[in-house]
């Protein structure tokens, strides 16, 4: 074998030149030891899967994070200090968060070892001119391979001996019809979607026979190729994840900064070491916000929860919240925005232009014009004649929907027919089919002669491109069926119309035979045709996908689509999801942009077509430079490496390849683009719901702090123990808190634009409000513990009892406020949540334990408190609640005031 034999480029050489470079005989394949000599140098026809993590590491994986590591320093420093209650607590809190992670998080990852399963099948191949059926990972540069239709490509092939063949690529190119193939040499620079001398490992055959020549294998394979794109994939964090892992960091290093001034300043003022490192370590304890990582990973599961609801099923947690921080969707365009079922649209017959409605292979529907159904005149009824006999194809039902058994062009036509009143049963019974002449690609068409009854002239009807078959035509069927003058320009001028539209269109022509004629050959059909009219199809868009689009506008979304089909077709099929009527950008010319330039062109284009792989990758990761939160569709090999790379992958269920449905996050039950938007407002939801806890949480966590903090400055001696705090904390996030995981989206969530990525978990509002509410919860609780020891004189037990109370009332009067960052409960219903309540109610049953049981007095240091205590803690909490309601209305007016102004 020369050197140049493992290159891609064979579709551009003859077959001699291939034979020659990889040293084969190709009428007698290789021999048996040369074979085995070539399996020993090149390796089995596999793709290697990447080493798996270990569990243990997964696991260990889960404690990597900075809120992780403050709750183990303060584990280490209370086991050190002997608080083996407060040791105890903050282990298990520390080991359930990282369990639930590692339970929840999906799977390692699949999509390599998917592709080796697409290429361990069997092949044909002949070997010392012999036919054989070997195992797919046997097969070796220079192989001879034989195929038929059904079959599944095993490697990749330059085709030199064809025969009709056609083959389906959408899983590598996004091509939605099979491609038809040759074995003609073809240019160096032709894209891969149109190399059509070329058969690549894992498509599918599905019309015809052909011979080719493996000129790759394995990773060297273009599938092998996507592996490793996808394997070089870098794992991104989510917008969730990098704003908790920032926000911990800046909490970690604020509330160690806090104990070491509590620290200084106790030993400043003369105060024991001893004491001030346990003040130090309350500190921290009631700062930390244990219950954060258990309430972010419950949110995002009742997210996922919520989301398989509305047919999108979650890998992994995080995934839920990035979809809901989405500023850009890019999404596949077959199966995802269209139907991906081929449906005729137009039909030209008798010199009249029709409409057909209906899309997909539902019979329902009918043909019009100007609007109104009308039933098929003598000239369309034959054209849908020609359609519906000169066919290959069926169509059966399976689980309850229509699908296609052999081209998915053919189907579309028996469904125009059958819009038409026509049924193919009926029309096989008065015109038996009696011969074929099959579709070939040098000819493009196809032809079929049929029986018309005893003494009647048969009939040959043919289908095919139209240039072609109006080369052979010499006449037309009239409106009423007469024979009349073919306008070739007019025929002309109706497909470019139908072009234009992205429409792909055939022509149909007939010619009368002898009653004798048992057979049709080319010279049957070389002239003397007369033209019955053309039949404009497309994979039409979804109703519900362009609904979808304009409610992602709406949210400030923006919606690309990324196809490998035709670029005709793609602007056709997005100028009419109302994703603009412009041009679209071809592989080709993004493969000319240089890298500076590209995130330009990536924002400023709504649709690109003939898009490879790397080009998908390219896209995604300018966008992402541009600070973008990039959510990614598709359901082909194509697609996996943008799908790994993107912020959120979206893989399709049902027509989705197991290599996509690897690499993505998230995967879509009903493969349509209306549950993308569904879950990008779920996501929101979730994103929502866990600033309200964040917003609830952290005000009353700095509240303990600097309550404990005002104490050490002052000389008093300290509000509420390690113990104590650390019970407010758990028991308020667990009873309470998590109430707010449950909270209904709000109305105007699809109305908003999307959070800015770089935006931190609280603006400068809500940074306000946590000042505020802190300080309320500082005046209430260090003022009252004061006034019951200094003014009533009660003991220090109960007078810390009154300030552990007085947090948690606080907390419950503002769990009300957090139900919504920016309305007024009356707006947002104040029983749309059936939890809120019921948490309040057990929150204060807890409480009612931790102050009269004796065995939580005994626990935790507390002791019973009278009726005046209780109204003081009461008073306490409303006037919070009035407070933080009164600055919520003053902002929810001026938002109000300033929408109005613009």
């Amino acid at each position: 074998m020369k050197a140049r034999s493992m290159t891609g480029d064979y579709h551009q050489l003859d077959t001699g030149e291939v034979a020659e470079l990889l040293d084969v005989d190709l009428r007698l394949g290789l021999p048996d030891a040369e074979a085995r000599n070539r399996l020993g140098r090149f390796g089995p026809n596999e793709i290697a899967g990447r080493r798996p993590q270990s569990a243990l590491r997964r696991f260990a994986g889960q404690l990597h994070q900075p809120l992780v590591y403050v709750l183990t320093v303060a584990t280490l420093v209370t086991l050190f200090l002997g608080e083996w209650v407060d040791a105890a607590v903050i282990t298990g809190i520390v080991v359930v968060n990282a369990l639930v992670s590692f339970l929840q998080e999906g799977k390692a990852e699949k999509a390599i070892e998917a592709l080796s399963r697409m290429v361990v099948t069997e092949a044909t191949v002949r070997r010392d001119g012999e036919v054989r059926r070997i195992p797919s990972h046997g097969l070796v540069p220079g192989d001879v391979v034989l195929l038929q239709s059904g079959d599944r490509v095993g490697a990749d092939l330059r085709l030199f001996k064809v025969r009709n063949l056609q083959v389906d690529e959408s899983m590598l190119t996004g091509e939605s019809v099979p491609v038809e193939k040759h074995a003609r040499r073809m240019a160096l620079e032709t894209l891969l979607a149109e190399r059509r001398n070329v058969a690549y490992a894992g498509t599918l055959v599905t019309h015809g026979q052909a011979e080719g020549v493996v000129w790759a294998t394995g990773e060297r394979t273009e599938t092998g190729r996507i592996a490793g794109l996808i394997s070089g994939v870098v794992d991104l964090d989510t917008p969730l994840t990098r704003k908790i892992t920032a926000f911990s960091r800046v909490l970690m290093f604020l509330i160690l900064g806090l104990a070491l001034v509590t620290f200084a300043i106790g030993v400043a003022r003369g105060e024991p070491l001893v004491e001030m490192f346990m003040a130090a370590v309350a500190l921290a304890v009631g700062a930390i916000p244990e219950g954060l990582p258990a309430a972010v990973t419950i949110t995002l599961a009742v997210g996922v929860s919520r989301m398989a609801k509305r047919r999108a099923i979650v890998r992994q947690l995080p995934a839920v919240e990035a979809l809901g921080s989405t500023t850009v969707i890019c999404s596949d365009k077959t199966g995802t925005l269209t139907e991906n079922q081929m449906t005729v649209k137009e039909i030209h017959a008798g010199g009249t232009t029709y409409e057909v409605s209906g899309s997909g292979y539902d019979p329902r529907g009918g043909i019009l014009l100007d609007g109104s159904r009308v039933e098929p005149g003598p000239a369309l009824a034959e054209c849908l004649v020609a359609g519906l006999l000169c066919n290959d194809s069926a169509l059966a039902e399976e689980d309850g929907r229509r699908t296609v058994r052999g081209d998915p062009t053919e189907a579309a036509l028996i469904v125009a027919a059958e819009k038409g009143g026509l049924h193919g049963t009926d029309l096989a019974g008065h015109l038996p089919r009696i011969d074929t002449l099959a579709f070939e690609s040098e000819h493009q068409y196809m032809a079929t002669l049929h029986h018309r009854g005893e003494g009647e002239p048969r009939v040959i009807y043919k289908k095919g491109a139209v240039e072609r078959l109006l080369e052979k035509c010499h006449n037309a069927l009239g409106p009423d069926g007469s024979i009349v003058p073919l306008d070739a320009g007019a025929v002309r001028a109706a497909a470019d119309a139908m072009a234009a539209k992205g429409l792909r269109v055939l022509g149909f022509a007939r010619r009368m035979a002898p009653g004798h004629q048992q057979e049709v050959e080319h010279h049957h059909v070389a002239g003397g045709l007369t033209f019955l009219g053309l039949q404009g199809m497309i994979d039409p868009p979804r109703a519900e996908a362009t609904r979808a689009i304009a409610r992602c506008r709406e949210a400030g979304i923006e919606v690309k689509m990324i196809t490998g089909d035709h670029p005709l077709t793609a602007a056709a099929i997005a100028a009419q999801l109302g994703l603009g009527a412009g041009q679209a950008v071809t592989g080709r010319e993004l493969e000319r942009c240089p890298d500076d330039k590209l995130a330009g062109l990536a924002a400023g284009t709504a649709v690109f077509a003939r898009v490879a792989p790397e080009q998908k990758l390219r896209i995604v990761r300018a966008l992402q430079a541009q600070g973008h939160v990039v959510a990614m569709t598709g359901d082909g090999v194509n697609d996996a490496p943008a799908l790994k790379q993107a912020d959120i992958g979206v893989a399709m269920g049902i027509t989705g390849t197991d290599v996509a449905k690897g690499a993505a996050d998230i995967t879509l039950t009903d493969d349509n683009f209306a549950s993308i938007e569904s879950a990008v407002e779920e996501g929101r939801g979730v994103f929502d719901n866990l600033s309200k806890f964040i917003v609830w949480t952290i005000p009353c966590n700095f509240g303990e702090g600097m309550t404990l903090l005002a104490a050490i400055f002052f000389g008093a001696t300290l509000p509420a123990l390690p113990v104590q705090l650390l019970w407010i904390n758990m028991m308020t996030a667990i009873a309470l808190g998590f109430a707010l995981v449950f909270e209904p989206k709000e109305s105007d969530l699809m109305q908003r634009p999307p959070r800015d990525p770089r935006r931190p978990l609280l603006d400068f509002a809500l940074f306000m409000r946590t000042g505020l509410v802190s300080l309320i919860i500082l005046g209430g609780a260090f003022g009252l513990f004061l006034w019951e020891q200094q003014a009533r004189g009660l003991p220090l037990a109960e007078a810390r009892t009154v300030t552990v109370n007085v947090i948690v009332v606080v907390e419950c009067f503002y769990l009300l406020s957090c139900r919504s960052l920016t309305k007024p409960e009356w707006q947002i219903g104040f029983f749309a949540n059936p939890w809120i309540f019921p948490s309040i109610a057990t929150m204060i049953g807890l409480q009612l334990l931790f102050t009269y049981a004796p065995p939580m007095n005994r626990l935790f240091g507390s002791a019973p408190i009278d009726a005046t205590s209780w109204l003081h803690v009461v008073a306490v909490g409303a006037f919070a609640y009035f407070v933080v309601g009164f600055e919520k209305l003053l902002r929810f007016r001026r938002a109000n005031r300033d929408r109005g102004e613009t």
